[in-house]
């Protein structure tokens, strides 16, 4: 994406000299920031954002011409970064070992449409706790796509990880409450709970999810998004974050995107933090979201610059008015002579 930003701020950049720049020299240059932001699959409301601050950050600034593009470019990593500050970071691991030491297991439930990798996902992180020594049960609470509860139980049996199921059409609620029954009993630190994929506008598919959450309460519930969907995926994240309000999620197929928008727009849209990325097909391809890393895959290399101290340049100090001159004080009239008495 940079490569477009470079050459728009290099020919904005042309026309400037050692200036302020003022409002009309940061719109040229903001116009080409939107075109490739939206060809980024940015969210509109997200490029509005950057934009807004980038131009607090912009205008007033006395830069010479050399260092124009320099300080667009370090302004605006200064911005997509604040997105993800704001979002924060979350440690898994840690939260589950919370859980644990109250003798209780972790839920987790995972939440997404159809084909974007959702059970993988959760196959994944099953694994990915196996390797962190935390003991797994995975709920089939996907009771209605044909060859859901099957696809699972090919991963369960790969991990060798206890499958709770039930037959298809049953309460995906009821396949959840037992897999945290089983958890319990058996004292597994970990419950991870597939759901069903229908398309995010499925009043259906809310409620089950709905009533799931109210029966069993997960402790953390992670939305699955497509990387390569792009704006469709910020659409999903959008409707899911309104109903479920999800604490964190996976963008699938990472490895193939080389956009970076949908990341971008789900963290600012739902102040939620991406947790991992897809990166292939094998249980290992899981990787957990670095913000410096997205940044320079972006932006290029970003090793010269430390996001975490650019500041906005501060506005050059207003010229202090002249004291003006006290005025002088009005001269006391003399006092009139009182008459004399007459003899």
């Amino acid at each position: 994406m940079f490569d477009k930003l470079r050459n728009a701020f290099s020919n904005a950049a042309k026309s400037l000299g050692e200036k302020e720049l003022n409002e009309k020299d940061i719109e040229n240059i903001l116009f080409e920031l939107e075109i490739s932001l939206m060809e980024s699959d940015v969210a509109s409301e997200v490029v509005d954002s950057i934009k807004s601050d980038l131009k607090e950050r912009l205008i007033g600034s006395k830069i010479a011409k050399n260092d124009i593009e320099k300080f667009v470019k370090d302004s605006l990593i200064s911005s997509i970064s604040s997105l993800f500050d704001v979002a924060g970071k979350i440690d898994l691991f840690e939260k589950i070992n919370e859980k644990k030491k109250a003798g209780q297991p972790f839920l987790i439930l995972f939440v997404g449409i159809n084909g974007t990798g959702k059970t993988t996902s959760l196959a994944k992180i099953a694994y990915l706790l196996q390797q962190a020594k935390y003991s797994v049960v995975v709920a089939a609470a996907d009771t209605f796509r044909a060859g859901a509860i099957e696809q699972l139980r090919e991963h369960t049996n790969r991990l060798n990880l206890k499958l709770v199921a039930q037959n298809y059409n049953s309460d995906p609620a009821a396949v959840a409450r037992d897999a945290v029954l089983y958890a319990k009993s058996h004292k597994t630190d970990c419950v991870l709970i597939d759901t069903a994929g229908r398309m995010q506008t499925s009043k259906n598919l809310m409620e089950q999810i709905a009533k799931i959450t109210k029966v069993v309460n997960p402790d953390f519930k992670i939305f699955v998004g497509d990387s390569l969907a792009g704006n469709d995926t910020v659409n999903q994240a959008r409707e899911f974050y309104e109903h479920v309000k999800f604490d964190g999620s996976i963008l699938t197929k990472s490895d193939a995107d080389a956009r970076g928008g949908a990341a971008l727009s789900i963290v600012k849209i739902t102040s939620t933090p991406i947790l991992y990325i897809g990166v292939g097909q094998e249980y290992p391809d899981l990787k957990p979201f670095d913000k410096e890393t997205f940044l320079e895959s972006v932006f290029g290399s970003i090793s010269d610059i430390d996001v975490k101290t650019i500041k906005t340049p501060e506005p050059k100090p207003e010229p202090k008015p002249e004291p003006k001159p006290e005025p002088k004080p009005e001269p006391k009239p003399e006092p009139k002579p009182e008459p004399k008495p007459e003899p």
